[in-house]
């Protein structure tokens, strides 16, 4: 039996971004990059734990436990038959739409919809959800489109009702009320492998209280997108319309023609080299086939989407321009900017040049660079810090999403030139807030000397300055209160949002920076991401190449590491090197297969930011066993380290190259 095809909301969302897209989600035979992404950030945000704490400000509330579409909407009907309900997960359906609502409170003829959300709000803030022209801010577009969708179909299919909207969103302005609140909402397993939230019997009307989550009324907002006022409809139909359109063009399973926009990027449509290697379909391919007329060589070729950092995509997409080779040089206009080394539209004319003529040699600037290095004073520090934000807070007195600091590594590079991984922190205790303890334990690495300090992106400046505020505004007792702060400050630039203002004498120096102002490989495809320019810069260097094709990393009489031993960073693959990421240590190789099951972790690889986050989220909320716990940790701590020892070799890799050039 072929099951129905709906609407839902979650397809609406998607039609709103490309409607092409309806044409391809849901198919195993088109590739999609995003199918755990959604997972992966509700778990590393608290999402998950949101949707079950709002369910607690609900008492009495009944789940519509059936996913079967048929039985949940027969399940749901029943209830509603009651003057008085109030339903978790309720499955409202017309003909060609369909709705899992998160809350659905019903008394007598009136429906309250409450969709939940794991955004912060600020119900201080006046007009929290318009600009000044009266219409709706992006970043609440998706939000206000999803409550507006579900209040349509609800009014579509029960049309006797009067209903109400409502966003329940994270109040920033509250403070948790208890300890451990987060660690009350736990994920697990159940035997099918789905993802549930285990609410704790111990939860109490004191963790309840006040309530750190807030009801935030939407219907007027719905009444500007119903009536195309919202600043973002598309003039030529109405929000009906629209729906409509979507519906019958997904249940037909006709393709919608596609247009090509700058979001074209990030389609997540599309196929990597082993989705094709499999027979999945790129439907962004197909689109620009579509669209475009362009055959498979043509695709292959770069576009205006991978120009760096370059703000006129859609217009020259607007007359045509899309391929890289079609720019001229008067749509960049490449501008000095009065500082050392390449401006942003310089360096983004680099980039159209080196692509469209084929030249591969990378762009030092070693004058300027050459300069920057005789500021340095030994020994250099290397941080890395890995960080979260969550919405249930893991202490009383914490407000959501402050900024937790759970992890950092450190290297130095002496004035003789050796190395050494000279420390690292983790907080693995569940429950506990990590910052005080993590700054103290930093600047007991840092103090020692008056060495520089380097930072790879704006990053660890940010959260120190999360963490100066953190001390200034918390009222307990903190001895060391004034020496952290002093600390901080030296270390550190003020954001521009400080009362105090402030640029420490060791001010952290930033690669990142560096590489775009003095360094361009054209194998980074123009990413200045750590994760570009480590296997950019192995690749170009026979000296890297050369000294850690050997086991000297946490070798005896090589190079110290707290987590490594013997350790090989550079390994080769039809000539080039292997991208040192790829083969950090995977987890749980030493666990027999019939027990793999048992565990939460759904990869055994470790080996970049978002799933370092995702790790740390893990131990927080999940019940998870001490041996997985402890792989996670030990992978965390190898990670972290990676990412500074990737900034000494980049360091080592710069001083090799222009050598080279001088030579």
């Amino acid at each position: 039996m072929v099951k129905k095809r709906y609407l839902t909301k979650s397809r609406f969302k998607l039609a709103m971004g490309c409607p092409t897209k309806l044409f391809y989600t849901g198919k195993r035979e088109y590739a999609n990059q995003s199918l755990d992404d959604s997972f992966l950030a509700a778990l590393a945000d608290g999402g998950f734990q949101v949707g079950s704490l709002a369910k607690c400000y609900f008492p009495g509330g009944k789940k519509v436990e059936a996913l079967d579409y048929d039985k949940a909407i027969l399940e749901t009907n029943k209830l509603l038959k009651q003057d008085q309900a109030t339903i978790f997960e309720a499955a409202i359906a017309t003909d060609k739409l369909l709705i899992r609502a998160d809350i659905l409170v019903k008394t007598k003829k009136h429906i309250q919809l409450f969709e939940v959300k794991s955004k912060s709000f600020n119900p201080e803030e006046e007009d929290p959800f318009n600009n000044k022209k009266g219409t709706i801010k992006s970043d609440w577009l998706e939000y206000l489109y999803d409550v507006a969708f579900q209040k349509h179909v609800i009014k579509q299919a029960f049309p006797q009702f009067t209903v109400s909207a409502y966003l329940m969103l994270v109040d920033k302005t509250v403070q948790c009320p208890t300890d451990g609140l987060n660690q009350k909402f736990r994920l697990a397993r159940d035997n099918n492998g789905r993802t549930n939230v285990i609410v704790s019997d111990s939860l109490s009307d004191d963790d309840l209280t006040p309530q750190i989550l807030c009801k935030v009324n939407v219907d007027d907002e719905c009444k500007q997108i119903y009536k195309g006022k919202d600043g973002w409809s598309d003039p030529s139909k109405s929000f009906a319309e629209r729906v409509e359109y979507f519906a019958n063009s997904y249940i037909s399973d006709r393709k919608i023609p596609p247009s090509i926009t700058k979001n074209c990027k990030n389609c997540e449509f599309h196929t990597t080299e082993n989705d094709e290697k499999s027979g999945l379909k790129s439907g962004k391919k197909e689109c620009w086939k579509t669209n475009l007329g362009w055959n498979t060589k043509e695709l292959k070729q770069p576009t205006v989407l991978d120009v760096w950092n370059f703000r006129k995509k859609n217009e020259l997409i607007g007359y045509g321009c899309i391929k890289m080779s079609d720019i001229s040089i008067d749509e960049i206009n490449p501008t000095p900017d009065g500082k050392p080394g390449v401006s942003t539209s310089e360096r983004q004319w680099l980039q159209i040049e080196k692509e469209t003529t084929g030249d591969k040699s990378i762009w030092l600037d070693r004058e300027n660079l050459q300069r920057e290095m005789n500021g340095w004073v030994f020994p250099l520090h290397f941080i890395d810090f890995e960080t979260s934000t969550v919405a249930i807070p893991f202490n009383a007195g914490r407000t959501p999403y402050e900024g937790i600091a759970f992890q950092f590594s450190h290297h130095i590079i002496h004035k003789d030139h050796t190395i050494e991984h000279a420390g690292q922190y983790l907080n693995a205790e569940r429950g506990v807030f990590p910052n005080y303890g993590f700054i103290r334990a930093l600047k007991l690495q840092l103090e020692g000397d008056n060495g520089t300090i380097f930072k790879y992106s704006n990053h660890e400046n940010s959260f120190l300055n999360t963490i100066y505020c953190q001390l200034k505004e918390d009222n307990r007792e903190i001895e060391d209160r004034d020496e952290l702060c002093e600390f901080i400050r030296t270390i550190t630039k003020s954001t521009n949002k400080s009362e105090d203002q402030w640029e420490g004498e060791r001010n952290m120096v930033d690669m990142c920076e560096i590489v775009k102002r003095f360094y361009y490989d054209p194998d980074t495809g123009g990413s200045n991401s750590i994760k570009q320019i480590l296997p950019s810069i192995l690749n170009r260097s026979s000296f890297l190449q050369n000294k850690y094709s050997k086991p000297i990393y946490g070798a005896k009489n090589g190079i110290p590491s707290l987590n490594f031993k013997d350790w090989q960073w550079i390994r080769f693959k039809n000539g080039s090197v292997v991208d040192p990421y790829k083969i950090l240590p995977k987890m749980f190789q030493d666990i027999p297969d019939n027990e793999m099951q048992m565990l939460l972790s759904d990869d055994d690889k470790l080996n970049n930011g978002g799933a370092a986050l995702t790790a740390y989220a893990r131990m927080q909320f999940e019940e998870m066993s001490d041996y997985e716990c402890k792989e996670i940790q030990s992978a965390l701590l190898k990670y972290c380290e990676l990412d500074t020892m990737a900034m000494v070799m980049i360091y080592e890799g710069w001083k090799d190259l222009m050598n080279q050039i001088t030579n």
